[in-house]
Order: structure tokens, then sequence, then C-alpha cells
């Protein structure tokens, strides 16, 4: 992300746009928690001391920082990013690596996937995001950080020493103060130099960290993205260009929404045990309501049955009396990863609270999910859910969403 918490802080009060901001705390021992862009320029940076910031820039404004907001805003990025692909490694609170491999279909070539997220994450957070690629972890990373705020680098398979070699040394991982002063003693300047210097001297002077950076200096990095999150919750939502004004546009996207999470359960592995609805009005007023299943599920027909009935519950509420929704969604969470064991029932149980999983509905939703996903999500639906409804439109009543968010949180 780009200077995540001072950009933050700008996007929610519009009084410090376009002005120099520094977060962190102005007492004498105060360090610069992150830097905007504005105040960047007058040699302002993160890890500085703030009094040190505001005698180069002293008409910045000091934001002592919103950490829990800043953890929430997190969150969403990489519910964001996990939308994309399941292999994502986080580096930081607003840094990520993503294994992009098999996607190509679903997202495009590199470049316009890499596009598709700047542009949901602008979208969604109203933040700017740099994004590297290339072909290994450490070369992204240094890409990235290349074309800053809001821009995108490609290095191309083959390109990595000539990307490489032009660069300062400090560029490279591993190579702080001491290592730094080695390498000076050789005259090493830049990332090329140190693959001239060959890996004999580097092993003698800086043994098994020399070896290593030789390898990152020739642009050779074996290590893989390795996702260390585990999955709270699988979601989806839209966000609409035009409210829905209806209670049935509002189930037709729901349907459609427990349909997308249903298939990412299936394609896990997943029973949840919950299921989240999620509505967000006109004003940006959000609602968020949840409820327990008698047992563990993953399919479409339960969890929608339990999103409209949670839709009830916020109808009885008096909450979608000025009917004009911009975002639904529908999540399930609470997971067990193996099949539950389950009382079958010989006859259908009048008054349930909920359609009855049972073996016959789970592999109807095997062979949904199956289909769709060797066909795409048109290929195959369900026209109606245990007579809850009468249809099922995939383009939920012609209303265009505006974007769409599909997490694994």
């Amino acid at each position: 992300m780009d200077a995540f918490f001072a950009s933050i802080e700008q996007r929610d009060d519009p009084r410090l746009r376009g002005k120099p901001v520094l977060v962190g705390h102005a007492g004498k021992r105060g360090v610069v928690a992150a830097a905007s862009y504005e105040a960047r320029r007058f040699g302002c940076h993160s890890a500085q001391p703030m009094a040190v910031a505001r005698r180069r820039c002293p008409q910045a404004v000091i934001v002592p920082g919103r950490h829990e907001v800043y953890l929430g805003v997190s969150a969403e990025l990489f519910e964001i990013l996990e939308g994309f692909t399941p292999v994502v490694e986080g580096l930081s609170i607003d840094e990520a690596f993503l294994d992009m491999s098999g996607t190509q279909r679903l997202h495009g070539p590199p470049r316009v996937a890499a596009e598709r997220i700047r542009q949901t994450v602008a979208e969604r957070l109203r933040l700017t995001c740099s994004v590297g690629i290339a072909s290994a972890k450490f070369i992204a990373k240094i890409a990235s950080d290349q074309d800053k705020p809001d821009g995108l680098t490609v290095v191309e398979p083959g390109r990595e020493r000539a990307f490489l070699h032009r660069l300062p040394v400090r560029e490279l991982w591993g190579v702080g103060p001491r290592t730094q002063e080695v390498l000076e003693r050789y005259g090493v300047r830049t990332i090329g130099d140190i693959a001239e210097l060959g890996l004999e001297t580097l092993e003698r002077d800086l043994g098994e960290h020399g070896r290593h950076l030789h390898q990152l200096s020739v642009g050779v990095d074996p290590r893989p993205v390795s996702p260390g999150r585990e999955r709270k919750q699988v979601s989806h939502e839209n966000t609409f260009g035009e409210d829905l004004r209806s209670r049935p546009e509002i189930e037709d996207w729901l349907l459609r929404q427990s349909t997308r999470v249903a298939d990412r359960l299936v394609a896990k592995g997943l029973h949840g045990r919950k299921v989240h609805l999620k509505l967000r009005d006109a004003s940006f007023t959000t609602w968020t309501r949840q409820c327990s299943l008698d047992e563990p599920t993953q399919e479409a027909r339960v969890i929608f049955a339990r999103a409209r009935a949670l839709l009830d519950r916020l109808e009885a509420e008096g909450k979608l009396r000025a009917l004009r929704i911009r975002l639904t969604g529908v999540g399930v969470s609470d997971f067990r990863r193996d099949a539950p064991a389950r009382q079958l029932e010989l006859l259908p149980v009048e008054g349930a609270a909920e359609p009855a999983t049972d073996d016959r509905g789970e592999a109807v939703q095997d062979v949904l999910s199956e289909v769709r996903r060797r066909f795409g999500g048109k290929a195959l639906g369900l026209a109606g859910v245990g007579g809850i409804r009468r249809e099922a439109r995939d383009d939920a009543g012609a209303v265009p969403d505006l974007s769409t968010r599909i997490d694994d949180d």
C-alpha cells in the first residue's frame, strides 16, 4: 500500500488531503510511524524522530494514529487479495505476496490481473496501492517500490538481471550497515557489482549470508509464497452501480452469493456452522447479522435459506423501510474440514428453520460446483431452493454490480 497509515488519515479526513501528514506521537521522543507523500517531499519518512521531521516540515499536520482502524483496513485488504488467489503471504500489515499461478482464466494475464487488484483496492478501500510483478518474491517486492504511489512495474521473465543490476545494493534484502561496509571495501555500489564480485569472495567474507546475497543478485529466489493465515470466513459481496429497491432483487443476489460461497466451500473441503448476512444502504449504514446451524453445511440451498431468514430479521427490526441497498454479502464461518456425521430424516420436518442437510443435497452441490468450476459460473445454477424462490436469474434482475469481493478470511 502507499503511505498506508497517512493515506487512511487523509481518506477519512478531507481537511488533510493534499497536506503533509505525519502519523505518530508529537512528543520529544515521538517517532514517525508514517509520512504522507506530501511530507516525504521535505525529507520526512517512517522510523524518523518526530523532532527531525518537524524541523524539515514545520507545516506538517501530526496525527496520533488509530491502530485499530489500520488493523481493520488491513483485514479488508487481505480479504480482497484472497479473493484473487488463496495463496497469499502477508509480509506486513499492508504488504503481501500473491502466487497467481493457475488464475489466468479467471483474472487474465499478470498485468491485467494486477490492474484489477489495484482497481478493486481503490474501489473498496478508497486507497491506492503499488504492484510489482516478477518470477521471484524479492524481485516482485523491489519492483513494487519502483513506481510509487499508485504504480505498476512488471519484470518480464528473462529480464530479472537487467532489472536488478542497475539498482543500489541497499535495495537488496539483507544488506544492512555491516554488510554494506564489507561490500564497499570492494567498491560495490550496485546489485550488479555483487554478482560480479563472485560467490567465492562473498562466502569468504560473509559466510552463508554471502551465498544468499549472491543468489539474489543473479535473480535466484526459490522460496515459495507461503500462506500462514488460517481462514476464518468464506464470503462473497457485491457493490452495485444502482441501489437495489425491492426484496426480490435482494434475494436474487443473496442466492447468487450463496451459490458462489458454496462453490468455494466445496473446493476447499469445508463445512461451516455459521451463516453471515451483510447489507449496506445508500447512506453507507452497514448491518450485519449471523446465525448458527444445527449441522455444518456447504450447500447453497441451506446457506441461502439462512441468509433469507436473517433478511427477515432485519426487515422485522425496521432496518429496510427505506429500501435502497448498495451492497449485499453472504458468508460462512466456524469451519469443519471433514464432512459432518448426522442423523438422517425419514420425512421432511415441518417448521424447520432451514432445509435439512442430507447426503443427496451434498451430492447435488458437488455436481453443481464441479460443473461451474469446469464451464464457468453461468453454466448451471439453482432455479428454486426448496420452494423458497420461484426463480434465480444469474443477472440478478439486471442490476449492474459495481464491484465484487470474494473473501477467504
